[in-house]
């Protein structure tokens, strides 16, 4: 996933600090917080939002809420959903389409909490 093109179609200066943000979403294979990125980027915390705010509004970046009360994001590269381990808090990407229907409702995600297989076998 080419960043500067990511930017260039959305019409998005890309500045140092969001081509920070991005190569560290883009490079991780799972959901990030603040707090797992903020050692690696030269910025304030205010930088940080504001520009995640951005890419959010531009459909770069999707966000949820895990049981931690922490704000997860990760760029959209493809639609999928999230198992939340209620345990241990581990964020696992689901990759298979929820078979979920709602009359009236085009569903692209779904956060399922629930007990992840390593916190079963030691329950």
């Amino acid at each position: 996933m080419n960043i500067e093109t990511i930017t260039q179609e959305k019409n998005i200066k890309l500045t140092n600090a969001r081509k920070a943000i991005l190569e560290i979403l883009v490079n991780s294979d799972k959901p990030l917080c603040y707090e797992d990125i903020k050692d690696k980027l030269a910025m304030d915390k205010a930088t940080f939002y504001r520009n995640i705010i951005k890419f959010e509004e531009e459909n770069i970046v999707s966000s949820f809420e895990s049981n931690d009360k922490k704000r997860y994001f990760e760029v959209q590269k493809t639609k999928h959903s999230h198992f939340i381990c209620t345990t241990c808090s581990k964020i696992e990407c689901i990759h298979s389409k929820p078979d979920l229907k709602l009359d009236g409702y085009q569903v692209d995600n779904i956060i399922i909490k629930g007990i992840c297989p390593n916190c079963l076998k030691e329950g």
